[in-house]
C-alpha cells in the first residue's frame, strides 16, 4: 500500500489546481511580456558547404582501401588504389613514342639547317613531336588516376566501393566533407518570400537535442521552382558546431518581424501524458499545479503562453523537484 505522501505526489502530477506549500522556496521565474522576433519555420537538412563525391576516372579493380566512413583525412591523402595496369602500359608506350618523335625532330632540324630537307618536312616533324608530348601527358594523367586522393581536409562521409570491386569511370568511390563549413537548406513558399528577404536572418533549431544556433548568413535563390512554387534558401551555420553533421534534420526559423509575447521558460513546463502544466508560486510560497496551453518551443528556451497563466505570476523552474518536495498547504 503506497503511503499518503506517495498518493499526494502522484495526484499532483496529474491533477491541475492542487495547492502545495514548499518547505524550501523553489527557484522561480516571472511570466512576463517580452519583445521577441517573429519567425516562420521550415524543415531543413544539414549539408556541408565543401563536399566532394570522388569518382573513378580509369577502369580497374579496387586493390587497396585506406580510409572508411568516419575517418579523418587530409588533402592529398591516399584513400584508394585502383589496378590500372592498362593505363600504366599506355603511359610507357606514350613515353617511347615521345622519345622517338623527339629524336626525329632533332634530326630533321639538323637536316633542314643544312638545306637537305624542306620547311614542310620540319613542320611535320615538329607537329609529330608536339602531338607525342600531348599524348604522353594525357597517358601520364590517366595512370596517376589509379591513386585516389582526398581533394580536401575533413572526414569521410561514406565509402561507396569495397576492395575487390570493379571501378569504372564515373562510379562513386567515396564522399568526403569539410566539417568547418555547414549549412541547412530549406524551401520557402512564394507567399513568405518577401518577408524572408526583408530580414535575411534566421535561427536554426535541432529538435532532437533542443539546440538553437543563430545563422551566420542567409542566402535566398533568385528563382523559384515552377513545379512547387518555392524558393530554396541556404542558412549558413557558424564554424565548429559540435554534434552537427551532414544529413541531420533541422528546422530553420526565418525572422519575419518583432512582437511582444507572454513567455514562460521551457524549464518550468511539466508534461504528463496529454497534460501540460506549470507550478505557480504565490506570495506564501504555496505551489499550485496549473494546466496551461503553450506554443511550440521558441529560441532562447521559452514557450509562448496561450492560456493558463497571466503576466506577473511566478512559476517554479524545476517542476519535478517541486512536485517531489511539496507538502500539503496548511
Amino acid at each position: 500500500m503506497p503511503s499518503k505522501r506517495r498518493l499526494l505526489i502522484l495526484a499532483a502530477a496529474v491533477l491541475p489546481g492542487l495547492t502545495f506549500a514548499q518547505a524550501t522556496p523553489p527557484a522561480t521565474a516571472t511570466v512576463e511580456l517580452r519583445e521577441i522576433e517573429l519567425t516562420w519555420p521550415a524543415e531543413a537538412v544539414v549539408e556541408a558547404v565543401k563536399q566532394a563525391v570522388i569518382a573513378a576516372q580509369v577502369p580497374g579493380r579496387v586493390m587497396e582501401v585506406r580510409a572508411d566512413a568516419g575517418d579523418a583525412v587530409k588533402q592529398g591523402q591516399l584513400l584508394m588504389r585502383i589496378d590500372a595496369r592498362e593505363a600504366a602500359e599506355g603511359y610507357a608506350a606514350s613515353q617511347a613514342t615521345l622519345s622517338n618523335a623527339r629524336a626525329h625532330y632533332e634530326r630533321t632540324k639538323n637536316l633542314h639547317a643544312q638545306k637537305f630537307i624542306s620547311k614542310a618536312a620540319l613542320d611535320k616533324a615538329e607537329a609529330d613531336y608536339r602531338a607525342a608530348q600531348a599524348g604522353s601527358g594525357a597517358a601520364g594523367a590517366a595512370a596517376s588516376h589509379a591513386s585516389i586522393v582526398s581533394p580536401l581536409t575533413g572526414f569521410v562521409a561514406q565509402r561507396h566501393t569495397e576492395a575487390g570491386e570493379m571501378a569504372v569511370p564515373g562510379k562513386p568511390l567515396m564522399t568526403v566533407y569539410d566539417p568547418k563549413g555547414l549549412r541547412v537548406t530549406a524551401s520557402i513558399p512564394q507567399y513568405k518570400l518577401a518577408e524572408v528577404r526583408a530580414n535575411l536572418r534566421a535561427k536554426v533549431e535541432f529538435p532532437e537535442s533542443g539546440k538553437w544556433v543563430d545563422a551566420a548568413k542567409v542566402e535566398v535563390f533568385p528563382a523559384a521552382d515552377p513545379r512547387t512554387h518555392t524558393v530554396q534558401a541556404r542558412v549558413y551555420l557558424p564554424d565548429n558546431q559540435p554534434g552537427i553533421i551532414p544529413g541531420m534534420f533541422a528546422r530553420a526559423h526565418f525572422v519575419t518581424g518583432k512582437a511582444k509575447k507572454l513567455l514562460v521558460p521551457a524549464a518550468a513546463v511539466l508534461r504528463r501524458g496529454e497534460v501540460t502544466a506549470v507550478y505557480v508560486i504565490d506570495e506564501k510560497n504555496a505551489a499550485r499545479l496549473r494546466q496551461v496551453r503553450l506554443s511550440e518551443p521558441l529560441a532562447g528556451g521559452f514557450h509562448e503562453v496561450l492560456a493558463g497563466v497571466s503576466a506577473g505570476e511566478k512559476v517554479a523552474l524545476d517542476p519535478v523537484k517541486a512536485g517531489i518536495v511539496a507538502r500539503p498547504a496548511q
